[in-house]
């Protein structure tokens, strides 16, 4: 089985971009979101985020 990189459906609080990088690399989504929210107070975290919420596909079960 191929891993894949998808937006979380059960594990979102906006786009569920942070839960998908969380089930991806088996991490707590708390510190996912934290490390979004220190990457974020530069301006490039918060372009990274919107690309990728736009970029990532929703996972179909």
């Amino acid at each position: 089985m191929e891993k894949r990189l998808y937006k979380s459906k059960k594990d979102r609080m906006i786009c569920g971009v942070c839960g998908g990088l969380a089930e991806y690399f088996d991490v707590d989504p708390t510190l996912v979101r934290i490390g979004a929210v220190l990457i974020c107070c530069s301006g490039y975290g918060i372009f990274a985020y919107i690309v990728a919420a736009v970029i990532m596909p929703e996972k179909v079960e």
